[in-house]
């Protein structure tokens, strides 16, 4: 059966499909930034660490953000090339949890994006030493002046240093909330070429 006719999420059988329908009704529910996701890395020891990012991209492929490699979560993501995240609207009541392998974006797909950026916004990227001790909000201030005179002409070219990771989900989870703790759940786990799909127990 068609979910987009049943309006019943559960009778889908392939998840990007639905997570594009999920995302179009946060979009138009959500009061910002319904593209938030909290992001969960792990350090070399196994000891985990999770942090609000915003999806940028999504396809077949997987699920795409942009960030500094420098930084302690760019760190880890090349350390151990793997991730997890949750996206949760709080205006529908729902939530998507995805897990996966990490591989870098390619150099034209990062600078595609970083070009679309607001130009305060790839100056910052310059400036900011990310994750790393600030003596003070002045040192910052002083860091985007110098590199708004530096780059004072011209475009703003991508640092080495920052660039997209792409989560590809070996599984993907919906959640919609019901009544009495009833919840809707199902998982799609990848299968050889495709996905299965599985409803789980609230």
């Amino acid at each position: 059966m068609n979910p987009l006719i049943t309006g019943d999420f559960t009778e889908s059988e392939e998840p990007f499909a639905l997570f594009k329908a999920w995302m179009a009704e946060a979009e138009a529910s959500e009061p910002n930034d319904p593209n938030a996701m909290a992001l969960a890395t792990v350090d070399e020891t196994g000891l985990p660490n999770v942090r609000m990012v915003l999806l940028k991209s999504f396809d077949a492929d997987g699920f795409v953000f942009y960030t500094n490699t420098e930084s302690n979560k760019g760190q880890e993501l090349l350390g151990q090339r793997k991730a997890a995240l949750v996206l949760h609207w709080k205006s529908l009541r729902r939530q998507v949890r995805a897990r996966g392998p990490v591989t870098l974006v390619s150099d034209e797909e990062a600078d595609a994006y970083f070009q679309s950026r607001p130009r305060d916004s790839r100056i910052g990227a310059w400036a900011s030493q990310q994750s790393r001790p600030l003596e003070s909000r002045f040192a910052l201030e002083k860091a985007v002046a110098l590199n708004t005179a530096k780059y004072a002409i011209g475009e703003v070219p991508r640092p080495p240093h920052w660039t997209g990771f792409r989560i590809a989900p070996v599984s993907i989870e919906f959640w919609q909330d019901k009544p009495f703790r009833l919840h809707d759940r199902v998982v799609f786990t990848r299968h050889g070429d495709g996905w299965r799909k599985v409803r789980l127990y609230p």
